[in-house]
């Protein structure tokens, strides 16, 4: 399916989820989450046209009216048996650890499924191994840039439900078509065995990423082959830390088609440290965000 028309910054290929956040005092919020929530408000609200293609059952979740407070965002809506939905039991204050059990869950995106949308960038935006068959990367290589954040190829449903960390088997096959990687350090490490942030960042260009960017609660690290560039998160205060890793990359890939490497990072860590103050995707804008490094990061 060809989707005429419009030409696209980001293409956002993932699900919004229904969660169940407790945190560590044990109050209870049900909310609208998921990486294409976070990520579509981000790189719209910074000015850029985002696409997204967006699976849920729509008797649960409207894809209208959840991406109605982000500009710049066109909705492929697609229809599944049952939303994706998590529970997420937060066990610290800062929202560092938790445990996550899935409630249910979409039916996976499909290559044949897959709109042909002109756009710069493909972003691959799964929750969990399966919501997003691997040949869909393959597929988007083929169209655009890719972009892709590991949690949804190394967080895997146990037998009780709940979600654990493996390694991506075929890693060395499909990173090669992968222009931007995210991961955080836990992710990082599960994929290269080393918790030193620098070294992981090495093995995972040297399996065949492009920029490969690892996120921390202290700082954002991406590494192109030949550098490395950080920058720190500034956030005032905590309330928003959701979407923290979803609200970078979008922000930093998006960037990218116009700026150079420390332009984009310095964007992407001014903004989800905004948005890290409020417990909403980033509804700020270029000005809020310029202001926000003029403030906190000169």
């Amino acid at each position: 399916m060809k989707m005429a028309g419009n030409k696209y910054d980001l293409f956002i290929i993932g699900q919004p989820s229904l969660d169940v956040n407790t945190d560590h005092l044990e109050h209870t919020v049900h909310e609208i989450g998921g990486a294409v929530i976070y990520s579509s408000y981000a790189a719209a609200n910074l000015g850029h046209k985002v696409c997204v293609y967006s699976k849920c059952n729509p008797e649960t979740i409207d894809n209208s009216l959840i991406f109605k407070g982000a500009p710049n965002v066109d909705v492929i809506p697609a229809k599944s048996a049952l939303s994706t939905s998590i529970a997420n039991n937060y066990l610290s204050a800062d929202k560092e650890k938790r445990t996550c059990e899935v409630i249910s869950r979409i039916d996976p995106y499909t290559p044949s499924e897959i709109p042909e949308v002109d756009a710069a960038i493909y972003h691959i935006a799964g929750l969990m191994n399966g919501d997003i068959e691997e040949s869909v990367i393959e597929l988007s290589a083929k169209r655009a840039k890719v972009a892709v954040d590991v949690q949804g190829f190394l967080r895997c449903v146990e037998s009780n439900k709940t979600m654990q960390f493996y390694d991506w088997p075929r890693k060395k096959e499909l990173l090669p078509l992968i222009t931007f990687l995210k991961t955080d350090a836990a992710e990082a490490e599960v994929m290269t065995g080393t918790s030193d942030r620098r070294k992981a960042a090495k093995i995972l260009y040297s399996f065949g990423a492009k920029e490969i960017m690892i996120t921390h609660n202290t700082e954002v690290l991406i590494y192109d082959g030949e550098d490395f560039y950080t920058e720190p998160l500034k956030p005032r205060n905590l309330s928003g830390r959701s979407g923290r890793g979803d609200t970078t990359f979008a922000s930093y890939i998006t960037e990218r088609l116009t700026h150079n490497i420390p332009e984009a990072l310095l964007t992407a860590a001014a903004t989800v440290s905004l948005k890290m103050e409020k417990a909403q995707p980033f509804m700020g804008n270029r000005e809020d965000v310029e202001n926000y490094i003029n403030e906190f990061f000169r």
